[in-house]
């Protein structure tokens, strides 16, 4: 008797039947939750894995600079070479003795200006308010009252759709991201084991696969994953170096205040895809629309003339070959990593797309070997 047949006459299938689909959908029913238990088990160590995300970030950062250190130099005709450990040590001395200057030259001028925009902060408060109730009268007196309720109700839902976002997205990720400042700390002795024992990790994972075709694609997808992430955070800090120059010399030719700190602050916050750009534009226009609305409007062409160049002409030159996204991948990405993580989310989105991107394609390519292999009557391995 047929399936459909014992359908129509009500037969019950056959236990084995029975016990194959109750099988199968216990084992479904089993990686949800193993999915789900992960998820959560990741949303519960947020600041663990961001400590861990921002070691490997920092191992890959200055690994060009300990490969540079332990270059070999001939000494009495034979190749001599810094152990490891000590190259790491001279990178260390280097880049914190690098940054011990910069905040020492930088600190004067910055506190300068914080001080400063202490002290103006209620002036451009009752500024602000005189602009409005300005424009309130301009309202009445040349829009219908229609008009004047539609633009006021798109503004103040503007605005309170951008003060819950600072209040529920923004200002509770800094309040969790100063919690962990202290772990900090640790970032540079977690990399110090990254990059001492990276060797080590890398062949342990690839004891994991099968001896033969298996374990050389593992071997190429590591080297891939490396180049990839590594092209992605070298590219980064390279932009945030430029733009955060451009961004204070350009705020400084244009004359709005506080150029050395709104310059810093975009330096800083280029690292964090599409959000990190928008606030510190949103912030550069709006400190210069207090003094002029012609100065708002040359810091907005100097910003959009700035971005144009940095994301279709610097950026693509830096990364090279490393990462082969889509522009529209990054936007999407990015938005998905927002909803799914907030900042921490946008701020992994590229990475780990970038991952998911050289999986698929060696999952593809691993593929296609088989159906070659299968096809020339080898089985597949």
């Amino acid at each position: 008797m047929t399936a459909l047949e014992r359908e129509d006459s009500g037969t019950p299938p056959p236990a084995p039947l029975r016990d194959s689909v109750l099988r199968s959908a216990l084992q479904i029913l089993m990686l949800v939750l193993a999915v789900i238990g992960a998820l959560w088990v990741l949303y519960r160590l947020e600041g663990v894995l961001l400590l861990v995300i921002l070691s490997v970030f920092f191992a890959y950062l200055i690994a060009p600079l300990v490969a540079f250190f332990r270059r070999s130099v001939r000494v009495g005709g034979r190749p001599r070479a810094l152990p490891l450990p000590a190259a790491i040590g001279a990178v260390y001395l280097l880049i914190f003795g690098a940054l011990a200057l910069a905040v020492w030259l930088l600190l004067p001028v910055v506190t300068a200006q914080f001080s400063a925009l202490g002290r103006e902060a209620p002036g451009y408060v009752a500024q602000a308010q005189a602009r409005l109730h300005a424009w309130q009268t301009y309202e009445r007196g040349h829009f219908p009252r229609g008009a004047r309720d539609a633009i006021n109700g798109a503004v103040e839902q503007a605005y309170t759709s951008a003060a819950n976002a600072f209040k529920s997205g923004i200002f509770p990720w800094l309040a969790r991201m100063l919690a962990y400042l202290p772990w900090l700390v640790l970032v540079p002795i977690l990399a110090l084991f990254l990059l001492k024992d990276a060797e080590t990790f890398r062949q342990s994972a690839l004891r994991l696969f099968p001896r033969g075709r298996l374990r050389w694609r593992g071997r190429e997808f590591f080297e891939d994953v490396n180049g990839a992430l590594a092209s992605y955070v070298r590219a980064q800090l390279i932009a945030c170096l430029i733009v955060g120059a451009a961004c204070t010399i350009g705020f400084a030719i244009i004359g709005i205040p506080y150029a050395v700190v709104l310059g810093i602050a975009a330096g800083l916050l280029e690292f964090i895809p599409l959000a990190g750009p928008l606030t510190i534009g949103i912030l550069a226009v709006v400190f210069a629309f207090f003094h002029s609305p012609g100065q708002a409007l040359a810091v907005f062409l100097f910003l959009a003339i700035l971005r144009l160049l940095e994301d279709y002409v610097v950026y693509p030159r830096i990364i090279g070959r490393g990462i082969h996204l889509h522009p529209l991948a990054v936007i999407l990405a990015i938005l998905c990593g927002a909803e799914l993580g907030g900042l921490t989310g946008i701020f992994l989105s590229i990475p780990v797309v970038a991952i998911l991107s050289v999986a698929f394609r060696h999952w593809r390519e691993h593929h296609a070997e088989d159906v070659v292999i299968a096809n020339a009557g080898g089985g597949p391995v």
